[in-house]
């Protein structure tokens, strides 16, 4: 790309109104052009531009999909950390049969969280595409 530019040693200045300039921005924003110069140079020159087409609508929900997993993950970690912490106490006789019934219900719950994970990986990765 440096060599391409070194002969371009010419300038042209032009000048838009508002409106114009606005919708030129936003035709360069829409493509995958890095500066607005290369993106009006295609254009001038008949120069196939690729633009990229995403529903904007989706935004919000992926959003909120991102906040789940990770409210999900903080889940996952904290009922860890308390059948853990309720191992150190298998000492005590009552604790004993909660311990088993905790360690059932974690199972269930991080099989529950690994598959709504999935689920949401899918959806995003189909998303992206």
């Amino acid at each position: 790309m440096e060599k391409e530019n070194s002969n371009r040693t010419r300038r042209v200045s032009l000048r838009f109104t508002t409106q114009e300039y606005t919708l030129i921005e936003k035709r360069w924003k829409a493509g995958t052009c890095r500066k607005l110069s290369d993106y009006i140079r295609k254009h001038l020159f008949n120069k196939p531009i690729t633009t990229n087409y995403r529903n904007v609508s989706l935004d919000d929900f992926m959003h909120e999909m991102i906040r789940l997993r990770t409210e999900l993950n903080s889940l996952g970690n904290n009922f860890n950390q308390s059948v853990k912490k309720l191992h150190t106490l298998n000492q005590i006789p009552e604790f004993k049969a909660w311990i088993l019934t905790a360690g059932i219900e974690q199972k269930v719950l991080l099989d529950k969280v690994e598959e709504i994970k999935k689920n949401l990986l899918k959806i995003s990765e189909k998303w992206l595409q």
